[in-house]
């Protein structure tokens, strides 16, 4: 069986095409180059100070300009917001204070290895609390151990922020806080990592 034929096509001459060129930009004159400097290396990371609103769920900015992150961080527990409507004493930065973290056995945070002061922020917000030794907990920070702390003795009362402070030196490359129930719940409000300078 003989194979179809195939009509020859003539070949096709190349059509040139126009060069194209981009215009050039003037070129500034040549700078000299400043001499290398050496910046010793930073002894924090980036990012620092840390300020985590426990029980928030989005990012807070307080009345001096700090970003506060959403809850993070915490081991167990569980998490309220008692609502804008709550007016809570000592401070001008109540919503701080009107989210919580209970019920949690710890936190941790990776950091460089340095020393950092802790902020840990409290109120007694729970309606169920009405006075001293209904809510106490002990907890320990890098070391330091707050035992039988209770938020309303701390504060002076219900609805009252309370801040402690904890000079600590990190060298594990985390900040660990462990919290222990002795009656009701462990609670924290908020906590502050900055570097000591």
């Amino acid at each position: 069986m003989s194979k179809p034929a195939v009509a020859a096509t003539a070949p096709t001459a190349a059509v040139p095409t126009p060069a194209v060129t981009a215009p050039v930009a003037p070129t500034a004159p040549a700078v000299p180059a400043a001499p290398a400097v050496v910046v010793p290396a930073a002894p924090v990371a980036a990012g620092l100070p840390i300020r985590i609103n426990a029980g928030a769920s989005a990012p807070y900015t307080d009345s001096s300009g700090n970003v506060w992150l959403p809850d993070q961080g915490f081991v167990d527990g569980d998490v309220t917001d008692r609502g804008s409507d709550m007016e809570i004493a000592n401070t001008q930065d109540q919503a701080i204070y009107r989210t919580e973290r209970y019920g949690m056995s710890s936190f941790s945070y990776k950091l460089p290895n340095g020393k950092y002061i802790v902020k840990l922020h409290f109120a007694e917000t729970y309606e169920d609390i009405t006075g001293a030794g209904q809510r106490v907990f002990t907890f320990n920070v890098a070391g330091h151990e707050f035992k039988d702390f209770d938020v309303w003795v701390k504060a002076g009362g219900a609805k009252r922020a309370y801040v402690e402070t904890v000079n600590v030196d990190i060298t594990d490359g985390k900040l660990d806080i462990t919290f222990t129930t002795n009656i009701q719940s462990p609670e924290i409000n908020g906590i502050e990592i900055i570097p000591a300078s």
